[in-house]
């Protein structure tokens, strides 16, 4: 049997205007997310928070509704985190790297790995989803920014 799954990319960057610690700390405070990611609820289901915790994300929509499940992979702080979208409909690895720049500033680079259901109709989708795809990531990470600045006051 032929594998007919694809994979969508999206690369989303930021610059946080505080210091990689403090940037790291407030991405990995899972359950905050929901104040930066828009019409989503987060929490972590099981564990800790940390390496094998459960996280799952919820995106309402109107009538429609969007399960994220998270196992988190890899924390290396606070450089690095690495998550595996487990879920029914989202599939895929992703990471997270913040770089420390000059003058107490964070480079923020948030990689995502969707794995497209649908075989080749989920592959000739995704040139038109990704550029919503790609708004939406810029978007939140911009809201991330934002709060992790004010905090940082």
């Amino acid at each position: 049997m032929t594998d007919t799954r694809s994979t969508g990319e999206v690369t989303a960057t930021v610059i946080v205007n505080a210091p990689a610690d403090k940037v790291f700390a407030a991405f990995v405070d899972w359950e905050r997310q929901s104040e930066w990611i828009p019409m989503t609820k987060v929490r972590v289901v099981s564990g800790d928070g940390g390496v094998g915790s459960m996280v799952e994300a919820v995106t309402k929509l109107g009538p429609g509704v969007l399960l994220d499940e998270m196992r988190i992979e890899r924390i290396d702080a606070p450089y690095e985190v690495r998550v595996l979208h487990c879920g029914k409909v989202l599939r895929g690895p992703g990471v997270v790297r913040c770089t420390s720049m000059e003058n107490g500033r964070t480079q923020v680079v948030l990689h995502e790995w969707f794995e497209l259901p649908g075989g080749w109709a989920g592959k000739a989708m995704w040139p038109l989803l990704w550029p919503g795809s790609k708004l939406g990531f810029r978007h939140a990470l911009g809201r991330f920014a934002r709060m992790v600045e004010r905090d940082a006051l």
